[in-house]
């Protein structure tokens, strides 16, 4: 025992004399510390992250000599050798520039921006704790070619290279490679299931194509967003934010945004971490009080409800029921309202609308956002091979626009994933849900309030027998269908009243659109993906396989889909492959080429392949030309295929196979005298009609035909629609581009054409409940054909029908970005994009392309970090052209526009904190980027962000 003791104390003595600690600091070539550098011992896992001051320490096994290097997004790599234990050192990081920054998302491995074989944006952490503007996510505006589409205060679309409404299922949102597309819409909800501000490591953003390695979704660009991990920023951040929001409209209310995280390294074989945030504000109010056209949804600058008997107003709902005068005469409800059934003739053949409330009268415009994240992490030999569990959830309250508006209260959209990976492969799955809470309906709310109150039939019979009798009394007809309008309006729910909140409280929770507005889903996406990198084990080329699995299973109980049977289940399959390799004997040549094969069950499969060529220019490599050629192609998204949508007017309706047929309704309609038939044809009476779906597609008239046909009674204007049904769009994208470092000025322009085939579209189409629309075979002996006497009579079912159009539709663009510093150290940078569709839209009434982009846009910003001892400061300022705004709910006009952003900071290294004053639209011009949505007004903040590494 004495000889044992003192062997295992010089054991002990010389584990603890073999630990080698090293400290020291980052600092840039001002000598300000960096925080959140990355500091490790070369070909080790082992290393720190530096802190708030940009101080580290880091305690190994290993012995001296040997390397250590330093590393931070914008700043050149440097390393320095370790050649004694508890050495104190001072790392200097020389400040980059763009070009250097390395990004994984244009070929699924790290590369710099500069060597990207395709156009991409990058916003790091630098830009992001920078911002002007009052989120990082909103920040992305001032990325060049990309618009930000406000449709509420939290909720944003990202629109790259057009073709966007808020719907945008052209464009993909990855969150530490997860898809956070709500499953019942298909499209990404902005930010509100994405990141926590203080856990953003990166965001990447590729606008073009990207079918041949992230699959069918990316078909109009892809955004990435990457969050800190545990192992690497341990430790607790936190922000708060408080200020207002100002609107003509709302005036000012307050706004507040908090939020932390929380991670801690419990040693090299695992860590964790947890963030939360919170934010709450008032949207922007919607008021807009012009009138759109029932037949094309277009602004009428000139329709107020004074001027105009059929009004539909933008933001005011109920008004969406009309109905023509003339068919009181042949309906039994209506004529018991009038004061003599046989003075039925004196009412003119004009539609009225019922009277409508505002849309401020429907919801509270509580702006809301709740996200809260989790994450076990796992490295069981403590390297890069890695297992992790993430868990997401996120719930808010927004204002959403679509084919109506709809108020999203407590909506709630769920993702857990697994994922194994090391620096070679990664293989996830991944659980998309989501619930619509107490969703509604703005339209029809505001439809079943009234008739909650007054049936259709009753207050249309009251006008009727009110109209009549003015005109009887002497009133010209303005005035009598003033008088009409007083009379059937009298007792109506008015807002704030007991009786309107009880009308209001029973509606949104009714989800039968005939009686109510509630919003109902509960949707899943079940999601695989895979890669392999064989880079490792070749140096001939850097090799990658992958592939992905989407099962979709959609729920709305019949609320938004055809699902009242049941759930609905589809699913896609995809693989792909790329090469990457350089030439020449300096490598300036590089070569990428992907191809990825893609299947749905619903379509035949596609084949997607990229080829892109890149080459290092000059002496000394500084400028680099690329050129790519690459096919996309998108799946049409859950709505094209089983949307059974009433939207009032009309059905959305998606051409699935299987999907028409399961759209199943009843209508009962009541005829009047067929005055076009030679022999007084009559049908007479109440009528019930069984109908389903397919009538769209194979038995329907252009829905604008039949507005002409309404005007002029010709039935030689009618014309057969029978639109085909949808299948997958393909796209063909050709893009040049240039980047590199011209003196002091960093460049980066990229100019593209993409052609489109079978472009994925809607056509308004009407079918009759009786009567074929092949009217050159159903016209003997001079009989007017029945589906002509359906249409004269009403007797038909609008649907908006997916389809393909074999129109040519193209787009074009380019866009340019320069930056500098100017003065010493100041950032001034600015870009310019141009974006142009080409497409005939005379030639092609009845197709919406919704390209709703701007044709030129310009944005600039000046800035420093370090003004004066901690002190800096960020302008962004953006301009754009206006445009039109085409969509389902309104189609209009958007007027230019430009808005300034500002932010000022200070550093507080003793508190290990940034406090920071901002302002979003800072000179107050109000402007909105479509049609339909409130006025943007201007946000005011003050914020406190603690240790954000």
């Amino acid at each position: 025992m004495k000889t044992i003791l003192p062997i295992l104390l010089l054991f002990f003595c010389g584990l603890s004399y073999s630990q080698t600690t090293i400290t020291g600091s980052v600092v840039d070539n001002n000598n300000q510390p960096i925080p959140g550098a990355n500091v490790i011992i070369t070909e080790t896992t082992i290393g720190a992250i530096t802190d708030f001051d940009g101080t580290f320490s880091i305690t190994s096994q290993q012995n001296p000599p040997f390397t250590l290097q330093a590393s931070s997004i914008g700043f050149e790599t440097t390393t320095e050798e370790i050649t004694s234990s508890n050495q104190k050192i001072i790392l200097i990081l020389k400040e980059g520039n763009s070009l250097d920054e390395v990004i994984i998302s244009a070929s699924r491995t790290p590369e710099r921006i500069f060597e990207s074989p395709v156009t991409v944006e990058r916003f790091g952490l630098k830009e992001i704790k920078n911002t002007a503007s009052s989120d990082f996510y909103d920040g992305l505006e001032n990325l060049k070619g990309v618009d930000i589409n406000t449709n509420s205060l939290t909720f944003k679309s990202i629109n790259t290279r057009g073709f966007a409404t808020f719907a945008n299922t052209r464009f993909m949102q990855l969150v530490d490679g997860m898809d956070n597309a709500a499953p019942a819409l298909n499209f990404p909800l902005g930010n509100l299931l994405g990141m926590v501000e203080t856990d953003v490591q990166s965001v990447e953003l590729l606008p073009g194509a990207a079918s041949a390695l992230y699959g069918a979704n990316a078909f109009n660009g892809i955004l990435f967003m990457r969050s800190k991990s545990p192992f690497d920023h341990s430790g607790i951040s936190a922000y708060y934010k408080q200020g207002i929001t100002s609107q003509e409209a709302a005036g000012d209310n307050d706004y507040k945004d908090y939020g932390i995280r929380m991670a801690y390294k419990f040693n090299e074989k695992f860590a964790a971490k947890v963030n939360f945030s919170y934010l709450q504000g008032s949207d922007w109010v919607a008021n807009d009080t012009r009138g759109k056209d029932r037949s094309s949804t277009f602004i009428k600058n000139n329709s107020t409800r004074q001027n105009d008997i059929d009004y539909d107003g933008v933001n005011v709902y109920g008004d969406l029921v009309s109905t023509n005068l003339s068919t009181v005469a042949s309906n039994p409800d209506f004529l018991a309202n009038l004061p003599n059934p046989a003075l039925a003739n004196l009412l003119p053949s004009v539609n009225v609308s019922r009277t409508g409330y505002y849309e401020a009268d429907l919801t509270d415009y509580d702006a809301k956002s709740i996200k809260t994240d989790w994450g076990l992490y796992f490295r069981p030999w403590e390297n890069d091979f890695e297992i992790q569990y993430v868990g997401k959830i996120g719930s808010g309250s927004t204002v959403y626009q679509g084919s109506n508006r709809y108020s999203i209260k407590n909506f709630f959209l769920q993702q857990h994933k697994l994922e194994i990976k090391n620096d070679n492969f990664f293989l996830r799955g991944y659980i998309t849900a989501d619930n619509a809470g107490d969703s509604y309906d703005l339209v029809f709310t505001g439809v079943n309030i009234n008739r909650q109150w007054k049936s259709d039939s009753d207050w249309f019979g009251q006008y009727a027998g009110a109209f009549i009798q003015g005109t009887l009394a002497g009133l010209n007809a303005n005035q009598a269908h003033a008088n009409a309008r007083t009379v059937a309006d009298t007792g109506r729910f008015e807002p704030g009243s007991a009786q309107f909140q009880n009308a209001f409280n029973t509606v949104i929770n009714d989800p039968d659109v005939l009686t109510g507005s509630k919003f109902r889903d509960e949707s899943k996406i079940y999601h695989a993906d895979a890669n392999y990198n064989f880079s490792h084990l070749t140096d001939f080329a850097e090799i990658q396989v992958g592939g992905s699995y989407r099962q979709y299973q959609l729920n709305s109980f019949g609320s938004i889909y055809t699902d009242k049977q049941g759930e609905i289940p589809y699913s896609e399959v995809g693989v792909y492959t790329q090469l990457q390799k350089k030439f020449l004997e300096d490598e300036r040549l590089k070569l990428t080429a992907s191809i990825r094969y893609d299947k749905s069950e619903l379509f035949d499969a596609f084949f997607s392949p990229r080829l892109s060529v890149g080459y290092d220019l000059g002496d000394d490599g500084n400028h680099n030309i690329r050129a790519s050629v690459q096919t996309g192609f998108r799946n049409p998204d859950t709505q094209a295929l089983y949307i059974g949508f009433n939207v009032g007017p009309i059905i959305l309706l998606g051409s699935a196979p299987d999907n028409p047929q399961r759209d199943l309704r009843l209508a009962t309609t009541t005829s009047a005298v067929n005055t076009l038939s030679p022999t007084g044809a009559t049908i007479l009476g109440t009528t019930s009609y069984s109908y389903d779906g397919t009538g769209a597609y194979n038995n329907s008239f252009s829905r604008s035909s039949v507005t002409d046909f309404a005007a002029s009674r010709n039935p030689a204007d009618l014309k057969t629609a029978n639109p085909g049904i949808v299948k997958p769009e393909q796209v063909t994208s050709l893009e040049l581009g240039y980047r590199g470092k011209l003196n002091k000025f960093i460049v980066d322009f990229s100019a593209y054409l993409n052609k489109y085939k079978d472009f994925i579209t809607t056509v308004d189409v009407v079918n009759p409940f009786y009567g074929n629309v092949n009217l050159g075979d159903l016209s003997p002996d001079g009989v007017t054909p029945n589906a002509i006497v359906a249409v004269a009579n009403q007797d038909f079912q609008a649907y908006r029908a997916y389809t393909n159009t074999t129109a040519d539709v193209n787009s074009y663009g380019t866009a340019i970005g320069v930056s500098t510093k100017i003065l010493g150290n100041y950032d001034l940078g600015m870009n310019y994009t141009y974006a142009k569709l080409d497409f005939d839209r005379d030639a092609n009434p009845d197709f919406q392309t919704n390209f709703n982009t701007p044709e030129h846009k310009i944005k600039a910003s000046f800035g420093n970090t370090n003004v004066y001892k901690n002190l800096g400061f960020n302008l962004a300022w953006r301009w754009s052209d206006n445009y039109v705004w085409e969509a389902s709910f309104a189609t209009g006009e958007v007027p230019a526009y430009h808005v300034m952003d500002a932010q000022v900071n200070y550093r507080v290294p003793s508190l290990k904190s940034t406090f920071k004053i901002g302002a979003s639209n800072l000179l107050a011009d109000e402007y909105f980027t479509a049609v339909g949505t409130g006025l943007i007004g201007s946000q005011y903040y003050i914020s406190w962000t603690i240790n954000n590494l």
